[in-house]
């Protein structure tokens, strides 16, 4: 059985779902030799086997990676390559029926549905336009989590049994760390005041503006701490700041920008609270990290966040700011409740592996390869 993995995600800054296609491949590649890299670049990062499809358009502006996978594409359903099953790793990149191979998808969301406004009229275009095809023209599919597969059935009428549920995992260096890394990580980003910890990007969906507002009550509270937002702007972003200027909280909302992988663990580590109040996500990375760093969590009550966080962290309604805020408060001014979140966290943490993720993985690729 081999087996091709769309590795394009690997050329970019890894943040979701490049994490999961970073993963994902080194997980694989512990547990067979024939699996392949299909991509457009030459960063075969692994030294596994690969096979390199070059972007023909080379025009400046269309030379994205939504080009090169149009192109994928046409290539893949005209060209027999060796291989007997290609696997997307993203959404709705791979929409054609192959000829010759089976086809695996994996499913991370069904966001733009659900969140039109906070997406670009292209992607917008995109999904509507490709991924109901991307769908229909595989033989099987993967979802993140039960509620990605709740909607896919709901919205695009997918039999029950043409999709697995696979959770991701978290990495083993997410973990609770000396008091010498963290107060490293501190001096590195100039940080020697508490602080509650956001992780992710600056776009929409993520709802910061909420999270600020909820911030600006709990420091009318009197509590010293800072907030430090940590991640790459997104688009959109600018609602952001212009809340902060309303607030007048310049000196009291860090932004880091883009943190290295290396340092993630260490900053969660170091906060004292870590808030999650996302409108939806297929997943929900950041606060599986932040528990398995023993960092309290507090996340949105909606999408998948309570299928990974369960009861081991406080969830509320990412609308809610005066909730928000007194949950907030009281994480911060109980020391039983951190502690038993602390203690919670670690254990929930603990049914989330990387390791488990690529041995179900490869338990569809079984399956499919079998398939008549």
């Amino acid at each position: 059985m081999k087996v091709g993995v769309i590795a394009d995600r690997l050329n970019r800054p890894l943040t979701g779902i490049g994490y999961y296609v970073y993963r994902l491949i080194y997980g694989l590649s512990k547990l067979f030799d024939d699996i392949y890299l299909i991509n457009y670049d030459k960063n075969n990062i692994f030294q596994l086997n690969e096979i390199f499809i070059k972007n023909p358009i080379n025009f400046k502006y269309l030379k994205s990676f939504y080009f090169w996978h149009i192109y994928l594409n046409y290539y893949l359903n005209h060209n027999k390559l060796d291989l007997d099953i290609i696997h997307s790793p993203e959404n709705a990149s791979l929409f054609v029926k192959l000829k010759y191979q089976k086809k695996v998808i994996t499913i991370h969301d069904i966001i733009p549905f659900h969140f039109p406004e906070t997406f670009t009229k292209i992607t917008i275009f995109r999904y509507k336009l490709l991924l109901p095809k991307t769908l229909r023209t595989a033989d099987k599919i993967i979802a993140d989590s039960y509620n990605t597969k709740k909607d896919i059935i709901k919205y695009f009428k997918i039999p029950e049994d043409k999709t697995k549920v696979i959770h991701l995992g978290v990495d083993e260096k997410y973990k609770p760390l000396s008091e010498e890394k963290i107060n490293n990580i501190k001096e590195k980003y100039c940080i020697n005041y508490p602080f509650i910890l956001y992780v992710g990007t600056l776009e929409p969906r993520k709802n910061i503006p909420t999270l600020i507002k909820a911030y600006y009550k709990l420091k009318k509270q009197g509590l010293p701490h800072k907030l430090v937002i940590t991640g790459k702007k997104g688009w959109k972003y600018k609602s952001i700041f212009e809340t902060i200027d309303k607030l007048n909280l310049r000196k009291d909302v860090i932004f880091t920008g883009y943190v290295p992988d290396e340092d993630l663990p260490a900053l969660y580590n170091a906060a004292d609270l870590f808030v999650y109040p996302s409108l939806y996500e297929g997943f929900g990375l950041p606060p599986l990290e932040a528990m398995a760093c023993g960092t309290p969590v507090i996340t949105s009550n909606t999408s998948s966040l309570p299928e990974v966080v369960g009861d081991a962290g406080i969830m509320v309604d990412p609308y809610d700011v005066d909730g928000l805020s007194k949950a907030m408060y009281e994480v911060l001014t109980n020391d039983g409740l951190r502690e038993e979140l602390r203690k919670k966290g670690l254990e929930r943490a603990k049914l989330f592996s990387w390791k488990k993720c690529a041995e179900e993985h490869l338990k569809v690729y079984e399956e499919v390869y079998n398939m008549k």
